[in-house]
């Protein structure tokens, strides 16, 4: 009898099992992901009932009295532990101490390139309680004053390979403002840090200067890629920080991984994903002064790294050097990032090996992220009733016309059917609140949605297209000013910019949309730069994009540049070009116009231009 009964029952467990596979084939992949994402906010509830608040900077302190003599940073060959990190911040901590008017909540501006001595003033200014401000280190003038006027800091921290970006604004910062340099000569006005580390202490200043009320303090100012106009400073509170440094954790990295980060630190990804989560984690971390596709690989096997982070379009620009022998040969593992393509994705495990793509998504100032547990290539998460619970998020109809969410003739917005793409929203609460940004409260104001589905409802806007599928996936559309509308249809930058990128002669595309007067809408246009020997086919470019694009996503205009502008996260910038628009006595680069008849782009001349102007030449 036991036998006939144990039969059955293996027989309906493996009925059951294909079943599950068949039916929900990513059941256990969400599951143990939500396991994982639970005990972590169980771990951090049982901190706050025992009267704890815990940050990435105890978190960092339990891992240097633990641990102090393992590598924590390792840069340019050199070794430095957490007990050395611990330290040296110390010593930044004692300067600003004794010799500073810095109280707990005051801002200070950091101004520094990859490299250990960011990560020695961070944490030793967190110590003492203050807001850190992260600028880009690559803009300069006005954009580099704008950034320091609109977080109000009453100390800037320069490194010495940047003190005179500094000096060219010098004059027309506050005065109230005092700049200290990593430098042992320095100019009048400038105090000497170096100097001051030279001789100070190394012990620990006391724990009230950096305890927290509440998670939901700010810890950080971190700047938008400023895609779009001047950059924005994100307010980073204590719980955006452990969140993102939960990251490299949630995907599967230990302490015992080596972390290769190329990306600059004054990022979120690099700062908040990459040191943050190598804290979490005791894990190590490789920081690299500028990401080096040809030194890449060299790095990753002399350091024995075996995860790295990538943004944009970094795997694409390791893909694009040239082969070489045991390419595969290297102990990586994970890669973590976003903004990978699909065609770059597979073409680069084919190339590089069995490393996992650990492709996720979320803004600097974002209340909503993904991760893609599953390695669904291309995809940047999946959601299910689950993660509703968690993060309650729609898909909305979008109207690129008008630039702005569509509404009913009840002003309520739509959600769009699965396949469709539609606007990123995120409900914004007190499970999930938006933090905004410092300055103005009408930039905060303007990344929010009011009376979405309901009155009294808010939404934070991503700004970003997104398509779910039928299996709960999500992958990235386009953002909403990389999409215009042209012959009343949408076109997507990105597919077109992926069209005109498999031809031969093509090392990199910028699509984007310019105002033609008398038209509605926008035009498109493509910029481009050529491969090195490689010359220019117009023919065949007109037949690439005519035989694979619909008629109204065919760029009209064409514009060949020798160089291409883009943000610290590789984004193409193209907010001057759009500006820039089509004309020629405006741009010196070769333009070139679509000509139907011809079945060719003809060079654009002044003439052309005024008839299209006029409205004799038909677009």
């Amino acid at each position: 009898m036991l036998l006939p009964w144990l039969a059955g029952l293996g027989t309906g467990l493996i009925f059951l099992h294909c079943l599950q596979k068949l039916m929900f084939p990513y059941f256990w992949d969400d599951f143990w992901f939500l396991l994982k994402v639970i005990s972590y906010g169980v771990q951090m509830q049982m901190y706050r009932l025992r009267g704890q608040l815990d940050t990435v900077l105890e978190k960092f302190l339990r891992h240097a009295k633990r641990q102090p003599h393992k590598p924590f940073i390792i840069h340019e060959g050199q070794i430095y532990t957490y007990q050395d990190v611990d330290k040296r911040s110390n010593q930044v901590a004692q300067v600003f101490l004794n010799h500073s008017s810095l109280k707990k909540g005051n801002v200070v501006a950091l101004l520094l390139s990859n490299e250990p001595d960011f990560v020695h003033v961070w944490f030793g200014l967190a110590k003492l309680g203050c807001v850190v401000a992260f600028l880009n280190s690559n803009i300069r003038a006005r954009s580099l004053l704008h950034c320091v006027l609109t977080c109000e800091p009453r100390v800037l921290v320069v490194g010495a390979d940047l003190l005179g970006t500094i000096e060219e604004i010098l004059a027309s910062l506050p005065k109230d403002v005092s700049i200290w340099a990593l430098k042992d000569s320095v100019p009048q006005g400038v105090i000497s840090l170096k100097q001051k580390l030279s001789t100070a202490s190394e012990e620990p200043v006391s724990r009230s200067h950096y305890a927290v009320s509440s998670l939901k303090s700010t810890c950080l100012y971190i700047f938008t890629s400023g895609t779009t106009g001047l950059p924005k400073a994100a307010v980073i509170s204590q719980l955006q920080v452990l969140k993102g440094s939960a990251g490299l954790w949630a995907f599967g990295c230990t302490a015992d991984d080596i972390v290769y980060i190329t990306l600059p630190l004054y990022h979120s990804s690099a700062a908040l994903l990459g040191i943050g989560g190598c804290v979490a984690l005791g894990a190590t971390c490789v920081i690299k002064k500028k990401f080096s596709a040809s030194q890449f690989w060299n790095d990753c096997k002399k350091y024995n790294v075996t995860v790295f982070q990538y943004i944009g379009e970094l795997c694409r620009y390791l893909c694009k050097q040239p082969k070489r022998e045991g390419e595969k040969c290297h102990q990586v593992r994970l890669a973590v990032g976003n903004g990978l393509r699909s065609d770059v994705w597979t073409q680069f495990l084919d190339r590089y090996g069995d490393i996992k793509m650990c492709e996720f998504y979320g803004a600097t100032e974002g209340n909503i992220c993904f991760m893609n547990h599953t390695g669904k290539i291309g995809s940047v998460g999946r959601t299910n009733f689950f993660y509703k619970l968690f993060f309650n998020f729609d898909l909305i109809k979008y109207d690129f016309q008008k630039d702005t969410p569509m509404r009913n003739d009840q002003n309520w917005c739509s959600r769009v059917k699965k396949g469709e793409p539609g606007l990123l929203i995120s409900c914004v609460n007190n499970k999930n609140p938006f933090f905004g940004y410092a300055g103005s409260y009408t930039h905060t104001k303007n990344k929010l949605l009011f009376d979405v589905f309901k009155k009294g409802d808010v939404y934070f806007n991503t700004g970003d297209l997104m398509v779910q599928d039928e299996e709960n996936f999500l992958y990235f559309w386009d953002r909403i000013g990389d999409t215009f509308r042209w012959k009343g249809e949408n076109v997507a930058t990105t597919e077109v910019a992926d069209i005109i990128g498999m031809l031969d002669f093509i090392q990199e595309t910028n699509v984007y949309g310019v105002a033609v007067s008398g038209y509605e809408g926008k035009a498109g246009m493509a910029s481009i730069i050529l491969k090195p020997n490689k010359s220019l086919n117009l023919e065949k470019f007109y037949e690439q994009v005519v035989t694979s694009l619909p008629s109204y996503a065919c760029p009209r205009f064409l514009r060949i540049q020798e160089k291409m502008e883009t943000t610290e996260t590789f984004k193409l910038q193209k907010f001057q070009l759009v500006e820039e628009g089509f004309n020629p006595l405006k741009i010196s680069d070769p333009l070139y116009l679509m000509d139907n008849l011809k079945k060719s782009y003809v060079p654009l001349t002044q003439e052309l231009y005024e008839q299209i102007i006029s409205g004799e030449i038909k677009l």
